[in-house]
């Protein structure tokens, strides 16, 4: 006879190949590097996310607590087993919601949509804030633009005195690699399209 962790495994499989990890003292199924589950060895937890919740809160799921040593984290996943025990028609629907919404933000999260200009290479908070206060929302913004226009919007937002290297730190974001990994041709060129 097949272990709880076991016949949910093999249940799970229906819904397509997924890895395995060990989280939250239970086991973590992903899909495309997507978290979805958290399997225990008496419950399996199905993970959240817009209307999802509700539903799942509706059906009577409890969020999942992970209790470590004094501390409690409560996530966003829910309990489903009584679910799958009493319900699987909906138990199966819930589970690819479940996967359609974990992928989506797994997606959304790896793309360039979601990153902050301080993510990239040689950025940081403060020029994240000179760069939008100068009018450059966001990263697609930042990198259509380019170095030079993002640094004259710069210059014009905050003055003539603005060290040359910012210019540098730019096409250095730009290009993915810290700023001083630029040839120096590169930097001359720079220098005279700024001027």
């Amino acid at each position: 006879m097949l272990g709880f962790r076991e016949e949910i495994f093999n249940y799970l499989r229906e819904f397509g190949a997924f890895e395995k990890r060990s989280m939250f003292g239970g086991t973590g199924i992903f899909i495309d590097s997507a978290m979805y589950a958290i399997i225990t060895d008496k419950a399996v937890f199905l993970r959240g996310g817009g209307d999802l919740d509700q539903q799942l809160t509706l059906s009577g799921c409890e969020k999942f607590r992970h209790i470590k040593r004094s501390t409690t984290a409560v996530v966003n996943y829910y309990d489903i087993t009584h679910l799958y025990h009493q319900d699987l028609p909906l138990c199966a629907k819930l589970v690819k919601e479940s996967i359609a919404t974990s992928t989506s933000e797994k997606s959304y999260k790896m793309s360039d949509r979601s990153k902050r200009i301080r993510d990239l290479p040689n950025m940081r908070l403060t020029l994240e804030r000179m760069v939008k206060k100068a009018g450059v929302p966001d990263v697609s913004s930042f990198v259509s633009l380019g170095a030079v226009e993002v640094f004259r919007k710069v210059r014009r937002n905050q003055g003539k005195d603005l060290d040359v290297k910012l210019l540098w730190m730019f096409a250095g974001a730009i290009d993915g690699c810290h700023w001083t990994l630029l040839k120096d041709d590169q930097k001359q060129r720079l220098l005279r399209d700024v001027e």
